[in-house]
C-alpha cells in the first residue's frame, strides 16, 4: 500500500517538474535567447554520450570494476560536494557584490553627467 502512494507520489512529482520544466522552456524559447544556450546543451550532451561510449570498452570497463572496489567513489562524492558548495558560495557572492557594483557604476555616470552641460 505504501509502495504504491509512494511511486504515485514520485510520478506526479516528476510529472509536475516535466510540466514546470516545458513552460519555462516555452516562456525562454518565446524569447529568443534560447539558440546559443540550446547549442551549448546539445555539445556538452554530445560530449557527455562521447565519454560514455569511450568508458563502456571491455578495457575499461575492467579499470571501473576494480575502481569500483576501492574508496575512489567516497572521494569523488566528496570532491563533487565541495565544488558544489564552491559554486553555491560563488553564486550567493555575484549576487551579494551586484548590486554594489551598480551603485558604483550609477555614481560613476552621474559624476561623468555632473561637469556636462545642461542643455535643454
Amino acid at each position: 500500500m505504501t509502495d504504491t502512494v509512494t511511486e504515485s507520489a514520485n510520478m506526479l512529482l516528476i510529472a509536475g517538474l516535466v510540466v514546470y520544466g516545458m513552460t519555462l522552456f516555452a516562456d525562454y524559447s518565446a524569447r529568443g535567447r534560447w539558440a546559443k544556450n540550446v547549442t551549448s546543451l546539445l555539445a556538452s550532451l554530445g560530449i557527455l554520450s562521447l565519454a560514455l561510449a569511450l568508458a563502456l570498452t571491455p578495457a575499461n570497463s575492467d579499470v571501473l570494476i576494480r575502481l569500483s572496489r576501492t574508496e575512489a567513489s567516497k572521494v569523488l562524492l566528496g570532491m563533487s560536494s565541495f565544488l558544489l558548495l564552491l559554486s553555491i558560495g560563488a553564486f550567493g557572492l555575484i549576487t551579494y557584490t551586484r548590486p554594489f557594483r551598480l551603485r558604483h557604476e550609477r555614481k560613476i555616470d552621474q559624476a561623468l553627467n555632473r561637469d556636462l552641460p545642461k542643455i535643454p
